[in-house]
């Protein structure tokens, strides 16, 4: 493959710096918790249902105790005293936990050892539907396999889940490779996940277990169909991000949408609530073998795409960093970028390029996730299938990973399927006709595509020192990501973040940070 020139020593620098950056926020991690993670805990115990008024059992459970000032011990805490008092199984202790007309007294307890011998069994089930869920989604995967890289990305989005279900198969059926269902618009904003199917959702379809449920489905019966593993996205993002990442791993997707800045600096969600859910989401991800795409081509939507191209490479070895903390493999980090250069600007395409391959060569066991141009589409339909068709020949001359589809037709409309079929054709097209042009060239060692990579990679040492030097909270707070500002205690969801009591209890957190 060709390559640009890359200076390891500057590479394992920005590591080292990146590693700092990650070493600072958790410890802050490690002495907190928030009720997103309380909940998730609650779910994977064996809470689930919701209330008369629809409202989730395990927020109406941790929502209780939390404004009585009793989380810092963590749910589970809570749950093993009501189980060893007599509680039959999670569900009622949780019930008892919501509904009881007395909340549990913390002054006459059983022992800790008491405590944590009632909640193992419950924490080795959870484990067990995480494991079991992983085989299951392997298995298929080697009966039928998926299709070569990049992988062929698109979405689907109409609100109605038995629609959505509809369209992925449609998709797998015009070549996709993989299918995401994107979240309805703002639900990352919600404090809770909607229980059970979906039919209503603007701008896309709520992420829930049940509508989690019936993709899977769909896109498993594609995959049989046509002798091609399809794998299914979401999103595991906002203030239910490790609630998520729970429904995924036992639902058995193959990606979510998961990153450790996006929620603060485009969704306003608070920092510290934020860096604490990611970790917690991750370690769940982890378990499960799913892959994670970061959000670092957001960046490039809010700041220039070639003068803050660095910002997008910093934020990857700070995502990395933050990665390999919870433990995910390389092989399970799709970082993020974007082909989001203005399209008029002289050697644009060069830029791209170049960009496209620094990445590529600096994570080279990573699944790069890579997205099309989007913040410069126009209205001129035959003009944005040309933009898409040279960010396809980037995505297969660099050997991306994981290409989602732009769609001419996205600056007019809520893409159909004849677009999504037209944008599979063209994108086969490329793939085909330059399927070997990156095996085949070489850059000028003192080139543009070359002095391009040396330069950003320059830069986002810079960065990485400067956001070394100020931590990461004031240099968020400083707009060094995407143009955008934020402060350590501002942001939705900060009131949900709890010091942990010395007695704190997490034993499923325990139990995954203790997981080969």
């Amino acid at each position: 493959m060709a390559t640009v020139p890359v200076d390891t020593n500057k590479v394992e620098r920005c590591r080292q710096l990146a590693q700092h950056v990650a070493d600072d926020v958790q410890r802050f991690i490690d002495g907190h918790t928030t009720t997103g993670v309380e909940r998730t805990v609650l779910r994977a115990l064996g809470a689930t249902g919701a209330s008369e008024e629809g409202t989730p059992l395990v927020n109406v459970a941790v929502d209780r105790y939390h404004e009585a000032g009793l989380l810092d011990r963590g749910i589970a805490f809570y749950i093993g005293i009501v189980l060893v008092r007599g509680a039959k199984s999670v569900q009622e202790a949780a019930e008892e936990l919501a509904f009881a007309k007395e909340l549990v007294n913390v002054d006459s307890t059983p022992s800790p050892d008491a405590i944590a011998a009632a909640l193992a069994p419950h924490v080795t089930k959870a484990l067990a539907r995480i494991d079991s869920a992983r085989e299951e989604r392997e298995a298929l995967k080697r009966e039928v396999t998926p299709g070569p890289n990049p992988l062929k990305y698109v979405i689907v989005a109409t609100g109605n889940i038995y629609d959505d279900a509809l369209q992925a198969k449609a998709a797998a059926h015009a070549g996709a490779d993989i299918v995401a269902v994107i979240r309805a618009t703002a639900q990352s904003l919600l404090d809770y996940v909607p229980h059970g199917p979906t039919t209503e959702g603007y701008g896309g379809t709520f992420a829930t277990q049940e509508n989690f449920r019936i993709i899977r489905e769909a896109t498993n019966d594609a995959a049989r169909n046509h002798g091609r593993y399809i794998l299914q996205t979401n999103y595991s993002s906002g203030l239910c991000m490790s609630e998520i990442a729970w429904m995924a791993a036992v639902e058995r997707l193959d990606m979510l949408l998961n990153d450790a800045m996006y929620g603060i600096l485009f969704r306003d969600i608070n920092m510290c609530r934020t860096f604490v859910d990611q970790y917690v989401s991750r370690r769940l991800i982890g378990r499960s073998g799913i892959i994670i795409n970061t959000g670092e081509d957001n960046y490039l939507t809010t700041a220039d795409a070639v003068e803050k191209a660095h910002t997008v490479l910093a934020s990857q070895f700070i995502n990395e960093a933050f990665a390999l903390r919870a433990g995910l493999r390389e092989e399970q980090m799709g970082l993020g970028h974007a082909y989001e250069i203005n399209p008029w600007l002289e050697d644009s395409f060069l830029y791209e390029l170049a960009q496209a391959q620094l990445v590529r060569q600096i994570f080279e066991r990573h699944p790069i996730k890579w997205m099309p141009p989007t913040k410069h589409k126009v209205g001129d339909i035959f003009f944005a299938h040309v933009h898409d068709a040279l960010f396809s020949l980037v995505g297969i001359t660099t050997n991306q990973s994981i290409e989602l589809l732009g769609m001419f037709s996205e600056a007019v409309h809520n893409p159909m399927l004849m677009d999504r079929y037209l944008s599979l054709k063209a994108t086969r097209y490329v793939y085909t006709a330059a399927k070997h042009l990156g095996d085949e060239i070489e850059f000028k060692p003192n080139g543009r595509i070359a002095q391009r990579a040396v330069n950003v990679l320059d830069e986002a040492v810079a960065l990485l020192e400067q956001v070394a030097r100020d931590g990461i909270w004031d240099s968020i707070a400083k707009g060094a990501f995407a143009d955008v500002k934020r402060t350590r205690t501002g942001g939705k969801g900060y009131r949900g973040v709890i010091g942990k009591h010395e007695r704190y209890m997490n034993p499923l957190l325990d139990a995954l940070e203790g997981a080969p």
